[in-house]
């Protein structure tokens, strides 16, 4: 076995060239964002016909919404707590309609003699 770090089948200076054989780059629009934070980020974006660049843009680091402004950028997105299903029946329902329910389903089970 000859030399154990030769690649088989290629030489220095195998590979592509450079630009000539890739293809032209599309030109690129970079836009920088900010977070709340402080962090900003710089995405690049091909320039194309019809192109919109997005207002808001997650920041890579805390994951906060980031804007072009660095001045004013984007507060944080208010995070309701979980609620149970208890809490949803609450919202639709007042307790006097709850009592009135919770009778009604007794008055069912007495008369099918499930409970006295």
């Amino acid at each position: 076995m000859v030399g154990g770090n030769a690649i088989r089948g290629s030489r220095v200076g195998a590979g592509p060239m450079g630009e000539t054989e890739r293809g032209d780059a599309a030109p690129r629009l970079v836009v920088q964002y900010f977070c709340s934070n402080g962090h900003s980020t710089s995405p690049s974006f091909a320039q194309e016909p019809g192109l919109t660049i997005p207002k808001v843009w997650d920041c890579p680091r805390c994951g906060l919404p980031a804007g072009p402004d660095p001045d004013n950028p984007p507060q944080a997105p208010r995070v309701e707590p979980y609620k149970t299903h208890l809490a949803y029946v609450k919202e639709r329902r007042s307790d006097a309609d709850g009592e009135a329910l919770l009778q009604e389903a007794l008055d069912a089970l007495r008369e099918r003699g499930i409970i006295s």
